[in-house]
């Protein structure tokens, strides 16, 4: 099997409910909600919704706020990759894995703007061969296009092998096991008694490139 490793970009390389707590403070600040309204943002986004229109629709309806949805939702894409931070080891661990010979990647749903600024303003951009944004190419994983076009940028095929991590079991695990790839499920407490048939179970990206490292696939 090839060393190629495809990573999940949120909450997998950047800690995205970070930056979206400091934005729900910034954006009740903003549109002088009261105290309570950020506890209502966190528990509207913890109950998952699968475009963010659908969050600013309920947000809008909620606080009767004058601003169109498609306002509030490219205001929110526009914001949101200045927030985000990739940790100085996260970038160190990608190099290590380039440096032994792995070829890696980002492969997430999003928006093309908003994942790419994200992508670009963390230096995640100079820190991986390639990146593959749902957005962009109008498939969103777990459609196992997204992983063969990553392997494609890489200079390879799925067919060869490879590892998928990331944190969700839909999208990411059953994604890239159905593309054909070994899969690092990141446990961030958020799938509780869902069963899943990862290849290995780690709490923190670090610990997932430490098993690659031990992989003693030829480069």
């Amino acid at each position: 099997m090839q060393r190629l490793a495809l990573f999940d970009l949120d909450n997998t390389l950047v800690d995205l409910d970070e930056a979206f707590q400091v934005w729900t403070a910034e954006f009740a600040e903003e549109h002088g909600l009261e105290h309570d309204a950020v506890d209502w943002l966190l528990g509207l986004n913890r109950d998952g919704f699968p475009h963010r229109e659908v969050f600013f629709g309920k947000v809008r309806e909620r606080f009767a706020l004058p601003d169109t949805v498609e306002e509030l939702w490219g205001r929110y894409r526009r914001r949101m990759p200045h927030l985000v931070h990739c940790r100085p080891e996260v970038l160190n661990g990608l190099s290590r894995l380039r440096m032994a010979g792995w070829r890696v990647a980002i492969v997430t749903n999003g928006t093309a703007d908003n994942q790419l600024g994200k992508i670009r303003n963390t230096g995640l951009a100079d820190a991986v061969d390639a990146w593959v944004l749902s957005g962009a190419e109008g498939i969103r994983k777990p459609d196992v296009e997204l992983f063969e076009i990553a392997a494609q940028r890489c200079g390879t095929t799925v067919a060869k092998g490879g590892w998928m991590i990331g944190d969700n079991l839909i999208a990411d695990i059953g994604g890239g096991q159905a593309a054909g790839l070994r899969t690092i499920w990141i446990d961030r407490g958020t799938w509780s008694g869902q069963d899943h048939s990862a290849h290995h179970v780690v709490t923190d990206v670090i610990q997932a490139m430490e098993i690659l490292h031990r992989d003693n696939t030829p480069a």
